[in-house]
C-alpha cells in the first residue's frame, strides 16, 4: 500500500498534468473563437465629410463594438464621402471594389446603384435607401435576392407627412415649393407624393429644380417673391450637402420649410420630421455582424425603419412670425427654444 506522501504526490502530479493540458488547450480554444484575419469593411457615404456624416460612421462603429467587433483589431474600415454627387459615387465604387473588401456598408440610392452595377459578389448593407425595389436594388423585402439587403429610411409616401406638418405650424401656406433634384431619381419619385399631398390641402406645388448653390438660391427667392409660400425639403443627398445654404435662403426669403431630418432643425431650419438616422446605422450593424459571420444578404429581410423624429426650431419660428401651435409641440421629440 503506498504511503500518504507517495499518494499525495500522484494526485498533485496528475492535478498539475491536467491544468498544464487545460493551459496548453485554451490559447487553441480561444483562437478557434476569434476571426482567422482582420476583416475589411468599406463605407460609402452620400454625405460630405462633416459632423453629419462622422456621426453616422460612429453609430455604426458603436454598433459593431457592441457586437465584439472593434476597429483596428479584427475589423479595419475604408470609408468614402460622395458629397451627393453621382460621379464621386461611381469613383469610389470602383475604388473600394479594387480594395476587394469582405463587406460594404452602402449610405443612399445613388451609391447603392453605383456598387450594385460594379458588383455582385461582395456583400453590401445599405443605409437610408427609399423605395429598393422600384430603385431595382432588391428583388423584394422578404428575400432581397443577390448580394444587397439592408435598412431603408421612410418611404415615399411619407412625403405627404411633411405637408401636414407644414401646414400644421404655417396654415397661411397656399403655395408650396419642393427642391428637385434631377439626377436624383428618388428625390424625383417623391415630387409626385407631395403634389397629391398638397392638392389634398388645396396647395399649389412648384417644383424648383436645384444642381449647385446658385440655382437654390435663384430657384427659392425666385419662388418667394410671391405670398403665402412655404418650401418641402426632400430627403437626398445633395439637400443635406447644401443644408446651410437652403436654410439660410429660406430664412433670408422669410419662408416657412420642413426638412426631413434633425440635423436641419439644429442647424436653424424650422422644423423636421423624418427618419432617426442614427438609430439606422447602429442597426445596420447587426447585419454586418451576421453576414462576416456566414450569413448571406440574400437570405436577410430588408428592414424599415422603427424611429421618427419632430424637431421644432421655435426661434425660428419666432423669427417668421410664426406659432407654433401647442399640440405639434407635445408631438415634438425636441424642441430648440
Amino acid at each position: 500500500m503506498p504511503s500518504p506522501e507517495i499518494g499525495a504526490g500522484m494526485k498533485r502530479r496528475q492535478f498539475l498534468s491536467v491544468l498544464g493540458g487545460a493551459v496548453a488547450a485554451w490559447p487553441i480554444a480561444v483562437r478557434a473563437q476569434q476571426p482567422d484575419r482582420v476583416r475589411r469593411i468599406a463605407v460609402v457615404m452620400g454625405v460630405a465629410d462633416n459632423a453629419d456624416g462622422q456621426a453616422r460612421f460612429a453609430a455604426l462603429k458603436n454598433g459593431l463594438k457592441t457586437l465584439g467587433w472593434l476597429d483596428g483589431v479584427n475589423v479595419r474600415f475604408d470609408v468614402h464621402y460622395t458629397a451627393g454627387v453621382i460621379d464621386m459615387a461611381r469613383v469610389a465604387a470602383s475604388e473600394v471594389i479594387a480594395l476587394a473588401p469582405d463587406i460594404i456598408v452602402a449610405n443612399t440610392n445613388t451609391v447603392t446603384m453605383a456598387l450594385k452595377q460594379q458588383t455582385r459578389a461582395i456583400p453590401i448593407v445599405f443605409v437610408q435607401v427609399q423605395d429598393p425595389i422600384n430603385s431595382g436594388i432588391v428583388e423584394s423585402v422578404a428575400h432581397p435576392g443577390g448580394n444587397i439587403t439592408g435598412f431603408t429610411s421612410a418611404d415615399f409616401s411619407f412625403s405627404a407627412k411633411l405637408v401636414e406638418v407644414l401646414k400644421e405650424i404655417a396654415p397661411r401656406v397656399v403655395r408650396l415649393a419642393i427642391l428637385r433634384d434631377s439626377s436624383d431619381p428618388s428625390g424625383m419619385a417623391q415630387v409626385g407624393v407631395v403634389q397629391a399631398a398638397a392638392t389634398s390641402f388645396g396647395m399649389e406645388l412648384t417644383p424648383v429644380d436645384i444642381r449647385d448653390a446658385d440655382t437654390i438660391e435663384r430657384g427659392i427667392s425666385s419662388f418667394a417673391r410671391q405670398a403665402n409660400g412655404g418650401l418641402i425639403v426632400p430627403a437626398t443627398p445633395f439637400s443635406t450637402v447644401h443644408l446651410e445654404t437652403i436654410i439660410a435662403v429660406a430664412a433670408r426669403n422669410k419662408l416657412p420649410a420642413i426638412y426631413p431630418f434633425r440635423y436641419f432643425a439644429n442647424s436653424g431650419g424650422l422644423i423636421s420630421y423624418g427618419t432617426d438616422n442614427l438609430d439606422l446605422w447602429q442597426r445596420s450593424a447587426s447585419y454586418v455582424d451576421r453576414i462576416l459571420k456566414g450569413e448571406k444578404p440574400a437570405d436577410l429581410p430588408v428592414q424599415a425603419p422603427t424611429k421618427y423624429e419632430l424637431v421644432i426650431n421655435v426661434k425660428t419660428a419666432k423669427a417668421l412670425g410664426l406659432t407654433v401651435p401647442p399640440t405639434l409641440l407635445t408631438r415634438a421629440d425636441e424642441v430648440i427654444e
